[in-house]
């Protein structure tokens, strides 16, 4: 017999971990403006993370590093505008967390206060603890990330998935035990092992979400414009694409062009 969901009228970090508890899936996208943010939120998205894969999308770099902390605070500031629902989680950019737990706090208090943002995200495990913690004393949720860390994209040399030997595994389940200890209330893994995500998931109590790492987990997140097939060129296995948007957004400037250039548009009823 089935049982009924609960209905959440707000999303918070509570309902998070109740939602696990109760075996309910969550579902996790990005956002990085107003638009498409009230569009996401208005659908019943639980989560919307302002990832700095805006770096990527919105301003065209290789990699999520050269992306500023006023940047993510301008985003994460139009998606809050937007929402009525759902948590917004904003990722804390390269450079502002890592080795400096002092610039760590003043990073993520700058997002809290400036973006209106409900939680930060950070990659890494062990050696970002004293930032987790430090973060976690001014009462701002912390969410983990481990796996792949697009931050340390340099460090890998590859986007590859990780943690497929068995030291880098037992380092990985450490390390989520370790950023549940510390009082992260989810946790994001990241192109790892389905059966590596789903042994995880089943040891931690708070939630775990996937990218590319299996159904076994508590939840999902994808890049918005990937799943709605704007960025036609990135075709990882792990990616569902939901619409052409490439295509169709394509057609319909064609049109426009076509129709401005024969007169045909504006006609005499799209005038005054």
């Amino acid at each position: 017999m089935s049982v009924a969901k609960k209905q959440y009228k707000r999303i918070t970090v509570k309902s998070l971990i109740e939602m696990k508890a109760n075996a309910e899936k969550i579902a996790m996208l990005t956002a990085y403006d107003y638009t498409m943010a009230k569009i996401v939120d208005h659908a019943g998205i639980d989560i919307i993370l302002v990832g700095d894969s805006a770096s990527n999308v919105m301003a065209g770099h290789e990699t999520t590093l050269p992306i500023t902390l006023d940047q993510m605070i301008y985003h994460a500031s139009s998606v809050i505008r937007a929402i009525e629902r759902c948590l917004v989680v904003v990722d804390l950019p390269f450079g502002t967390y890592q080795g400096n737990s002092r610039k760590a706090l003043e990073s993520a208090i700058r997002i809290m206060k400036e973006s209106g943002g409900h939680a930060v995200k950070l990659e890494g495990g062990s050696e970002i603890s004293e930032s987790v913690s430090r973060i976690l004393t001014a009462g701002i949720p912390v969410m983990g990330h481990l796996g792949l860390t697009p931050q340390s994209i340099y460090k890998f040399g590859t986007y590859t998935v990780r943690a497929k030997e068995e030291a880098e595994a037992n380092k990985l389940i450490e390390d989520a035990i370790l950023l549940q200890e510390l009082g992260c209330f989810a946790l994001v893994l990241e192109k790892v092992p389905a059966k590596l995500a789903e042994k995880v998931a089943k040891k931690l109590s708070i939630p775990v979400i996937g990218i590319g790492a299996g159904a076994g987990v508590d939840g999902q997140v994808l890049v918005m414009h990937d799943m709605l097939g704007m960025t036609h060129e990135f075709n990882p296995r792990f990616l569902r694409r939901y619409l052409n948007l490439y295509d169709e957004m394509s057609g319909a400037f064609k049109n426009y062009i076509a129709d401005v250039k024969s007169l045909d548009f504006p006609n005499e009823k799209e005038q005054y």
